[in-house]
């Protein structure tokens, strides 16, 4: 299995403060596929996320990425892993805002030994045209386009993306999800995706639904359809 989530535990606080957050996730999931971690707010799907990536470390239990696990490495390992391995999409784009869109994207290629080619990879994106624009000329969905650029020129094995169309209108996000659908079928990343928005659910390979820091269902999608045809 590619990714394997082990008897996953993580609190926050002290004593009489401390709220469980995960209470033993066990989930696998395999290479290529996307998979949406489902949930309302505080159900525990982004420190789930951040617990995947790195960010975050867990009380007990483990990540395995083909087999490496997370908690058997330094913190120079884990940085060079996350380097390596991992590409993140956030809610906010985090862009540099005097670096120009080709510009930023770069950055991110600047991580890897093995970068994608990336006017290949701005035609994808469909920003080819607006290569030298910089963030603050551009709409919300192309800075978001240009965010997912960044994460996944390293071409990371897993691209994490917590909440990417949380700012944006219906038909942007509908587009987002149908670039990032792109995105897993062209280069097999494996996409690991939080929302609380139910309709995504139907665009993935697997589904897994959180709530109160415990997964409820976890299943395999047997009708998926594409990112384009999503109504909500």
């Amino acid at each position: 299995m590619f990714l394997e989530i082990k008897e996953l535990k993580k609190s926050f606080g002290n004593d009489a403060n401390r709220v469980e957050v995960l209470k033993g996730i066990n989930c696998e999931i395999k290479k290529g596929e996307i998979c949406v971690l489902l949930g309302p707010s505080g159900s525990g799907k982004s420190t789930l996320l951040n617990i995947i990536g790195g960010i975050d470390g867990p009380d007990s239990g483990y990540v395995a990425i083909d087999g490496e696990k997370m908690a058997d490495m330094s913190e120079k390992q884990l940085t060079k892993y996350r380097r390596k391995h991992l590409g993140y999409i956030f809610q906010m784009y985090n862009l540099i805002p005097n670096l120009n869109v080709k510009e930023n994207i770069e950055v991110g290629a600047y991580l890897s030994d093995r970068p994608l080619d990336i006017d290949e990879l701005l035609k994808t994106l469909g920003l080819y045209e607006h290569r030298h624009k910089l963030p603050n000329q551009l709409s919300g969905g192309q800075q978001q386009r240009c965010s997912i650029g960044r994460a996944i020129i390293k071409n990371p094995d897993i691209l994490l993306c917590d909440e990417p169309t949380g700012a944006l209108d219906y038909h942007t996000s509908k587009e987002i999800l149908k670039l990032i659908e792109e995105v897993n079928q062209k280069y097999g990343n494996t996409v690991v995706m939080v929302t609380h928005n139910d309709a995504i659910k139907n665009m993935a390979d697997r589904v897994v639904k959180l709530r109160d820091g415990q997964i409820r269902t976890n299943y395999c999608n047997e009708k998926k359809i594409s990112a384009i045809d999503l109504d909500w």
